[in-house]
């Protein structure tokens, strides 16, 4: 029996997670999100909490974002009479009734709700509680089969990811929490050279696997030389010393797009980089450490950057490969996510999850990211992890590192 706490696991232990150590990482999981909440509502008061607080169809408010993880695990697990199929399970066949009326219409991530719709503090943490009492009892009398517990382990890392949709906002709004880890310094490491090479992408692990993962398929890959880290704020802020904003050889036709529209001349949050970079983090002005990730980035600034340097962004392949190869070698990730040149396309052979709102609405149009950030829970690092947004988006912890060309 494996020691560990909840909190402690990693990927592979949680993808893998039996009923016992499952129900207490559900509620750990559950314990972060009424942390969260908590928090919201002493920064901003209970009148605001279930506004939306940005003008932005990506951002919701805490409140909704506190009952959405409520609704979905009681969607996939109380609700849905084939739980114990797991992926064989249909996700379209209709569900038994929720506990709170409405609750499709209120948190379905395709049936925004108006603010005044969302139930109050007290009510969201009265369901968050029904819907988690209700998940243990289940899983005590499911079978200790991959199958039986697919939608648990669906539950536990969906409410995990939550986690950093509301460090996302706190960032976005301006409020410190006093939830998020620092973001971690660099030691400068030279470029890793890995030679050509068949390289087997994707997940083939025991247990949970994210469909977008699957299946694992094999990939020439041509020899190559990417950083051991991201690129840092001391390396990025050369870039703006030089025009780097201002040389439009350096951006690509849909980055001078959004450099127009955007007018931006420094990374989101930042107030000053010259002498030194001055960033809005989580509401404080902070001097930021020259060896930390370049954060707050978008993919356009990211191949910007390496057009200056003579540099390019890495294929998702590539880093994936170096991130599983490279531990040993100085390669190291976690400190943001990064972004890469691969457009988020379905693995060959790949089929849809039951659960269908998540990777396909990205297929075609979003940019993949690798990687992880200091606000991902520890359960989600993982190297073959599939982040995707749309190449303008900033707002999250995103950086990137380069490869040679």
């Amino acid at each position: 029996m494996l020691d560990l706490q909840p909190s402690e696991l990693d990927f592979a232990h949680a993808q893998n997670a039996g009923k016992g150590l499952l129900s207490l990482a559900l509620m750990d999981a559950r314990n972060h999100t009424l942390r969260w909440l908590a928090a919201f509502e002493s920064a901003l008061g209970p009148e605001r909490l279930g506004t939306p607080v940005v003008d932005d169809p990506e951002q919701r408010s805490p409140l909704w974002l506190a009952g959405h993880v409520g609704w979905f695990q009681e969607y996939w697990i109380a609700r849905n009479a084939q739980r114990a199929r797991g992926e064989r399970a249909d996700g379209a066949l209709p569900r038994l009734p929720s506990v709170l009326g409405g609750a499709d219409q209120l948190y379905e991530r395709a049936n925004a709700p108006a603010p005044a719709d969302l139930p109050d503090a007290q009510a969201t943490r009265q369901y968050l509680a029904a819907t988690l009492e209700t998940t243990l009892d289940l899983l005590d009398g499911s079978p200790e089969t991959d199958a039986a517990l697919y939608f648990y382990r669906v539950a536990l890392f969906h409410e995990d990811l939550q986690f950093e949709a509301f460090a996302t906002l706190a960032q976005t709004i301006g409020v410190d929490t006093k939830l998020v880890a620092t973001a971690p310094t660099t030691a400068p490491r030279p470029p890793l050279l890995y030679p050509a090479a068949r390289w087997r992408v994707g997940s083939a692990a025991s247990g949970f696997v994210f469909d977008n993962e699957k299946p694992p398929h094999e990939v020439a890959i041509p020899e190559f030389e990417i950083d051991a880290q991201p690129v840092t704020w001391a390396e990025y802020g050369e870039f703006v010393e030089d025009g780097g904003y201002d040389e439009a050889a350096h951006w690509s036709a849909q980055g001078r797009d959004w450099l127009e529209r955007s007018g931006r001349r420094t990374p989101r949050h930042v107030d000053q980089m010259r002498h030194g970079v001055l960033q809005r983090r989580f509401g404080q002005l902070v001097r930021v450490p020259p060896n930390q990730p370049v954060v707050h980035v978008n993919a356009f600034e990211a191949e910007a950057w390496c057009r200056w340097a003579g540099r390019r962004l890495p294929t998702e392949v590539e880093w994936e490969a170096a991130a599983r190869q490279g531990a040993s070698r100085g390669f190291a990730f976690g400190a943001v996510w990064e972004w890469t040149a691969s457009t988020f396309r379905p693995y060959p052979g790949f089929v849809v999850a039951p659960y269908r709102g998540g990777a396909p609405a990205g297929f075609g149009r979003t940019r993949v990211l690798r990687g992880a950030s200091f606000a991902t829970r520890r359960r989600l690092l993982s190297p073959t992890f599939r982040n995707f947004q749309a190449p303008e988006r900033d707002d999250g912890f995103f950086g990137f590192r380069s490869c040679a060309l």
